[in-house]
């Protein structure tokens, strides 16, 4: 297998999403009391999942499908079945990006790949608010509303916008300095589900490229 540099911020935006997702549902009218709810009684979850990315007029980029499963504090599993095949799995102390039409793996050590950014909340410290300063948006399209924006201002991106509806988050909304806007909607969403210990174990299919940032 090949070993060479990675590019730089070739995890940004997948992070982003992954990282929010261990801080969000609830059962709270109230969004910031549903996120610290969800912190104190979620330990594991998985669901199907659908992205949309919007450019600045509102129109299509891209969409995708797949599912989800994470078990606090920084393990996850993130599938993307349509268009492509890619596989990303946090196992606490690597994350493996596996994408199976170009046979390759980008692997990151976690504290590299994470650093300083929001994504840094999948380490599960619970210190949500001091990386985010929130906001209870009031409630429109059915959900009830929180928006997290990031005190760190080198961040990649503006806001993250949370809908709740009832127990469950189903949709939430990343805004970045491109003007690009991701949507992400959940369904079918678990908590606290059994999950088999070899969930979050990877290892490179043979014969496939390797990018690493370290030997």
């Amino acid at each position: 297998m090949n070993t060479i540099s990675i590019p730089k911020n070739r995890f940004k935006s997948l992070l982003l999403l992954l990282a929010l997702l261990f801080y969000a549902t609830g059962s709270h009218a109230d969004g910031i009391a549903a996120l610290h709810a969800f912190i104190a009684d979620t330990h594991t979850a998985q669901a199907d999942f659908s992205q949309t990315v919007l450019n600045k007029e509102g129109k299509i980029k891209q969409q995708s499908t797949g599912t989800m499963i994470f078990s606090r504090p920084g393990k996850f599993r993130w599938t993307y079945d349509t268009p492509f095949k890619q596989i990303i799995v946090g196992d606490g102390k690597r994350i493996y990006l596996y994408d199976i039409d170009l046979e390759q793996v980008t692997v990151k050590h976690y504290d590299t790949a994470l650093g300083s950014s929001p994504a840094a909340l999948l380490a599960g410290d619970n210190a949500i608010e001091k990386f985010y300063t929130l906001t209870d948006t009031g409630t429109r399209d059915g959900l009830s509303w929180l928006t997290a924006v990031p005190k760190d201002h080198d961040s990649a991106f503006k806001q993250i916008q949370m809908g709740f509806d009832r127990n469950t988050l189903t949709e939430m909304k990343i805004l970045d300095n491109f003007g690009l806007t991701t949507v992400l909607k959940l369904s079918r969403l678990q908590r606290n589900p059994k999950l088999p210990p070899d969930t979050f174990k990877f290892v490179p299919p043979a014969g496939v490229d390797v990018l690493s940032d370290s030997k």
